[in-house]
């Protein structure tokens, strides 16, 4: 079973007594292997002989690819790791890369990241912030957010919306300066919406403690089956985006009241804790 999943892994990895060995099969993107790793290591350094030997393979794409099959169609799927998975998949869920760091985007490891959005945080109260739902990415590694884009092209979409493109290489050369994320906590909606697959933006979004606007998602990760709607997100139906977004953001901006009574509206702020927890 575990062979089965050779053919997509980049790498291999075995625990035996307490030590960690890895066969690498093929280059992954960036450093998102290496990263992966060392979170691994770091579990093994602070539980020493808590680990039991075992051995997995680990694909570092994005989309899923284990396939669920129909009872007695073939051999049973491989158990292969990745970041994310999707309800027709049988991948398993990992944390991804970037909570250990991110060094192409200039991301810190999560506890850090952690610490520098909760100090933007208390930059800005909730109810002295923008009115609109605010989302910043690239649109083109995916069709839901061109379409997304599409609700900042009339006037009646921009009293809710504000809606910009990355240019990742603008961003790159100047050290992303301009987008740091503990300056993305200043509107009082923050919308989520998946990428190529499910997107590394969903921790950050929810550490901001404005009342995020969760796109429906085809996909899931470790930690977001665990969320309940209208409780740490309002839900927004993928195919009607820009008049699902406006009455959220309406709804809101009539009831303040109602949202901000904890002064941490629809947000992960205990959550993150966990979140932390799980990911080492």
């Amino acid at each position: 079973m575990v062979e089965g999943g050779r053919r997509s892994a980049h790498f291999r990895l075995v625990i035996v007594e307490g030590r960690a060995y890895v066969d690498k099969y093929r280059t992954a993107l960036q450093t998102r292997d290496v990263y992966t790793l060392w979170g691994i290591l770091q579990l093994l350094r602070w539980y020493p002989g808590r680990l039991p030997d075992l051995e997995l393979l680990f694909d570092c794409d994005d989309r899923p690819v284990v396939r669920r099959r129909r009872p007695n169609s073939g051999p049973p799927p491989p158990p292969l790791f990745r970041y994310c998975s999707d309800g027709a998949s049988l991948d398993i869920v990992f944390p991804d890369w970037s909570f250990w760091g991110w060094v192409e985007t200039n991301i810190r490891p999560w506890k850090n990241v952690l610490e520098d959005i909760q100090q933007g945080n208390n930059r800005l109260k909730w109810k002295d912030r923008a009115p609109y739902a605010y989302w910043r990415g690239n649109p083109t590694v995916a069709p839901t957010r061109k379409d997304l884009l599409n609700c900042n092209f009339t006037h009646y979409w921009k009293t809710t919306t504000r809606l910009y493109t990355q240019d990742w290489k603008v961003e790159s050369a100047q050290g992303y300066r301009q987008s740091k994320l503990q300056d993305q906590c200043t509107h009082k909606y923050k919308i989520y919406i998946q990428g190529w697959a499910w997107s590394v933006s969903e921790k950050y979004i929810l550490a901001c403690n404005s009342m995020v606007l969760y796109v429906r998602s085809a996909y899931h990760d470790f930690f977001s089956r665990g969320m309940s709607p209208l409780q740490h997100y309002w839900p927004i139906r993928d195919n009607t985006k820009c008049s699902s977004l406006k009455y959220a953001v309406e709804w809101g901006n009539n009831h303040t009241q109602e949202v901000s009574q904890h002064d941490i509206p629809f947000s992960i702020h205990h959550y993150s804790c966990n979140i932390y927890a799980i990911g080492f």
